[in-house]
């Protein structure tokens, strides 16, 4: 007994010992080959999220120059003296342009006249843009003669020694003369609308040590690299690095030198992004590099960041060094508590009285386990906790039961509540469409009976009017006159027949804006505004335009200003706010919203706001503006949502395709 008894410790101690003895070699193993190569997964994706964020700061100080020239552009301040000064007199436009560009820290900010603007600046695709009444910005390489037409400093600034760089493809040049700008021009107006030249301005990136330095901060900021590894940020101009905190030696940054040959083919040459090792003037980093496009689309630069590759090439190897002395220390601690809870093995019965004591205490789930001895009482423990299993099982059963009998009576109980509202709407629905077909048949009828008797009215004006002939002509007005008026009843019948067939009118579709199509809208309801003493405040984020009806979309806009409105009855402020409509990156329409400050919209209101003739007890309404305005944007695959809080006004999003669907 006492042979059995050493016999089975020790086979408990081997069944402890050996799996770990493999598993150690071969854990640090995995952790060698995969972990490795998940740890460069994790230092790629680091550089590409530190890309993006880089990418973001360049377009936002794109914008910024743009915005910049733009508002220049539209101010009444540079209007004033344009005007204001005879044309020859350009001191004082001189003056206002050059204090702009110190307060907006542009390296060049000049306007050129419509009619004496250069045929070389009108080249600039930001120009041409601008001169077609369009504000734009792009990253454009200038040569050094255009450099020094806008300042020989500037010239001076871009002009580089090209270095020998070990690995760069062959070039034979010396000097790097050319710049890359971000440049912006915007249209300059009179108060007329009428286009008097376009305002130019940008800054030049060669040597740009504060935008450099700055970039770098941003992405990466004191302490967000471990292990003291270093991030860096360059911009290129072609393969010639021209603003750059990589270090060539000492406190001398790299401008000049050049990238490697494989990043030069794969982002200049193919337009790819290099998210990957590689060797950077005298070291190896964790490198990004993305091309920069002109205005032409053509790839002329790029934006590198990248940090040091040796802190976390150590700090992987110490890791693992870790792991396996935590290994080998578990193994030796797992030994020992073998030895000492082998003996815990031989205790069936202190097994079995701590499991009737834990049922005792509620926990219906204790068991005895299995034995590892085949004798008396591993068959009674067995036995135990088959009674045990048996017992559990009963009572699940009969509490499954139950659960199942109260699962079916609520089942049932939701599918008639369910049947019975859909009963009601079913009614409602059928009660609707008899009443709109019977107003579409009755519209119908109507409009062909008008236009007969206007047929006649209009053949007997034209036969009058030949049989007249000069001796009309004192009556020519009256004539003119009726002819107006046939004509206004025609398009009353036009849109009457259009309300009961409207998949037969769908009008002429043309690319359409957004910003003048509220000016329009505004100057359509302009005397309910002024009545009314309400405010007007609009923001017009996008610029794309969508292909529709304009007759139609303004239809909808204006029946969403005339509700606006009349929720506010005392005055109040009317918000006009234009945005994109993005989803997963991809530009899908634009986004219209009416808000106003009035008392809102309530939920049973809400809920049968876009059925026709439901007023929601507004005076003088028919109750068909916003269900036609819900039917005419559906038709072009759009929808119309409110969002609202009541006593906080209503908020009314119109939502737009760039491209119609379903017609």
């Amino acid at each position: 007994m006492r042979f059995g008894r050493r016999s089975i410790r020790v086979r408990l101690l081997l069944l402890a010992l050996i799996p770990l003895g493999f598993v150690l070699p071969l854990t640090i193993s995995v952790l060698a080959y995969w972990g490795g190569d998940y740890f460069n997964q994790l230092l790629v994706t680091k550089v590409r999220s530190d890309l993006a964020i880089a990418h973001g700061y360049y377009e936002r100080v794109s914008e910024g120059v743009g915005g910049s020239v733009a508002s220049l552009a539209d101010s009444a301040r540079l209007a004033r003296v344009l005007g204001a000064l005879p044309r020859q007199h350009d001191k004082a436009v001189a003056g206002v342009l050059n204090a702009v560009q110190q307060e907006q820290k542009l390296d060049f900010l000049y306007f050129l006249d419509v009619d004496r603007s250069r045929a070389d600046a009108r080249a600039w695709p930001v120009v041409a843009a601008a001169l077609n009444g369009q504000a734009r910005t792009a990253t454009e390489v200038f040569s050094g003669a255009q450099l020094f037409a806008i300042s020989p400093a500037l010239a001076e600034r871009a002009r580089t020694p090209v270095l020998a760089t070990a690995n760069a493809r062959a070039d034979q040049r010396e000097v790097e003369v050319r710049g890359l700008v971000i440049h912006a021009a915007a249209p300059v107006r009179d108060a007329s609308g009428r286009l008097l030249g376009v305002l130019s301005g940008g800054i030049l990136l060669n040597k740009n040590l504060s935008f450099i330095d700055r970039l770098n901060a941003i992405v990466y900021p004191e302490g967000a690299l471990p292990f003291g590894s270093a991030g860096t940020a360059t911009l290129f101009l072609d393969s010639v690095r021209v603003a750059t905190n990589v270090r060539l030696f000492g406190s001398t940054r790299a401008i000049g030198t050049r990238v490697s040959a494989a990043v030069d083919a794969a982002v200049l040459g193919e337009g790819r992004t290099w998210l990957d090792r590689a060797f950077v003037v005298s070291d190896w980093y964790v490198s990004a590099y993305e091309p920069l496009l002109d205005s032409r689309q053509q790839r002329i630069g790029m934006l590198y960041v990248g940090f040091l590759e040796g802190p976390f090439v150590t700090a992987r190897q110490h890791a693992f060094a870790a792991i396996a002395g935590v290994f080998l220390l578990a193994m030796l601690i797992a030994g020992v508590f073998a030895i000492f809870w082998a003996r815990s093995v031989f205790r069936p019965i202190e097994r079995m009285h701590s499991t009737m004591h834990a049922i005792e205490r509620g926990n219906v789930d204790a068991r005895v386990g299995p034995l590892s001895t085949p004798d008396d009482l591993g068959i009674v423990a067995a036995h135990f906790d088959r009674m045990l299993d048996r017992l559990q099982s009963q009572a699940s059963s009969l509490k499954r039961w139950g659960e199942s009998l109260d699962a079916k009576v609520a089942e049932r109980t939701a599918a008639l509540e369910q049947a019975v509202a859909d009963l009601k709407a079913a009614q409602s629905q059928l009660v609707m469409n008899e009443k709109l077909a019977a107003i579409g048949q009755l519209t119908a009828g109507v409009a062909h009976e008008i236009n007969n008797p206007i047929a006649v009215i209009q053949g007997n004006l034209d036969v009058l009017r030949d049989l007249l002939g000069p001796q009309a002509e004192p009556v020519e007005p009256e004539i003119k006159l009726i002819q107006e008026q046939i004509h206004r009843i025609r398009l009353i019948v036009a849109k009457l027949l259009q309300f009961a067939r409207p998949q037969d009118y769908v009008g002429y579709l043309e690319p359409v804006a957004a910003a003048p199509l509220i000016q329009d809208s505004l100057i359509l309801v302009r005397q309910l505004l002024k009545t009314n003493k309400i405010a007007i405040e609009q923001h017009v984020d996008s610029q794309r335009q969508i292909t529709c009806n304009k007759n139609e979309l303004q239809q909808v806009m204006v029946n969403l200003l005339v509700n606006a409105i009349q929720a506010m009855p005392d005055g109040g402020l009317l918000t006009i706010a234009v945005e994109d409509w993005d989803a997963a990156d991809m530009p899908l329409g634009i986004r219209l919203i009416v808000a106003d400050s009035g008392h809102g919209v309530s939920e049973a209101d809400r809920e049968r706001l876009f059925q026709p003739f439901y007023t929601a007890r507004k005076p003088g309404g028919n109750g068909l503006g916003l269900w036609v305005s819900k039917s005419l944007v559906e038709r072009y695959g759009g929808r119309i949502t409110i969002e609202n809080q009541p006593g906080q006004g209503a908020r009314f999003v119109v939502w737009l395709r760039l491209e119609p669907q379903g017609l």
